[in-house]
C-alpha cells in the first residue's frame, strides 16, 4: 500500500481566519486530530452556527493529539500584506504544535514555509477534517478576541461584524476615524488617513 497524506497519523490541518476584515489580527490554527477519538460534525467554520462552532472548539481542544494557534498582528499585516501575514500566522501555528507533524494539509492554494512536507488544498476546510478543526479553532479564537476588542474600541461594532467591512463598520470609520487596530493598508481605511 502506498503512503498518502490521508493515512499519515501525525497529520496537521492548518487554516487561518481574518483575511478580509478591516481591523484586528489574522489568526491561524494547526490541529493534529487523534484517529482514536473522532469528532462528529467537523465542517468549514463558516458553515456552522456560532453555538455549534464553540461546542466543537471545546471538543477539538479536548480530543486532538495537539493544537496550536499562530497570528499576525495589524502592524505585520500592513508591513507584509495580508497574504504574507496569513502565511506567517499559519507557519507560527504549526511551529507552536507540541507534537511535530509528519505532514501538513493547508486550506487554500498557497503554502507557508513549514518544517514538514505539505499540501495546499482549495476548500480543504470543507473536505478535510483536520483543516475543518483548524478553521473552527481559529474562528472561535478570533471572534472572541474581536468581542474583547469591541470593549476597548467602542462604537465600531466589532463584536457584531468581527472587523469585516460591513456598511455599519465603514460608516463608523467615517464618524470615529481610524483606530489602532485598523489595517492601514486596506483601501477603506487608507482613504480615511
Amino acid at each position: 500500500m502506498s503512503v498518502t497524506w490521508q493515512n499519515i497519523r501525525l497529520l496537521a490541518g492548518v487554516d487561518e481566519v481574518g483575511r478580509g476584515p478591516l481591523a484586528g489580527p489574522v489568526v491561524a490554527a494547526a490541529v493534529i486530530l487523534d484517529p482514536a477519538h473522532p469528532i462528529a460534525g467537523l465542517a468549514d467554520s463558516k458553515a456552522l452556527t456560532e453555538k455549534r462552532r464553540e461546542a466543537l472548539s471545546i471538543e477539538i481542544r479536548e480530543k486532538a493529539l495537539a493544537w496550536a494557534l499562530g497570528r499576525a498582528e495589524v502592524e505585520e499585516i500592513d508591513a507584509l500584506n495580508i497574504l504574507q501575514a496569513s502565511l506567517l500566522a499559519m507557519q507560527r501555528a504549526v511551529a507552536a504544535l507540541s507534537i511535530a507533524p509528519e505532514y501538513a494539509v493547508v486550506d487554500g492554494n498557497r503554502l507557508p514555509r513549514l518544517p514538514c512536507p505539505a499540501l495546499a488544498i482549495i476548500k480543504g476546510d470543507q473536505t478535510v477534517p483536520a483543516i475543518s478543526a483548524a478553521s473552527i479553532i481559529a474562528k472561535v479564537t478570533r471572534d472572541s478576541e474581536m468581542v474583547v476588542l469591541d470593549t476597548h474600541y467602542p462604537g465600531y461594532g466589532l463584536a457584531l461584524h468581527k472587523g469585516y467591512p460591513t456598511k455599519a463598520h465603514v460608516l463608523a470609520l467615517d464618524v470615529l476615524g481610524v483606530s489602532a487596530i485598523h489595517r492601514r493598508s486596506f483601501g477603506p481605511v487608507r482613504k480615511l488617513l
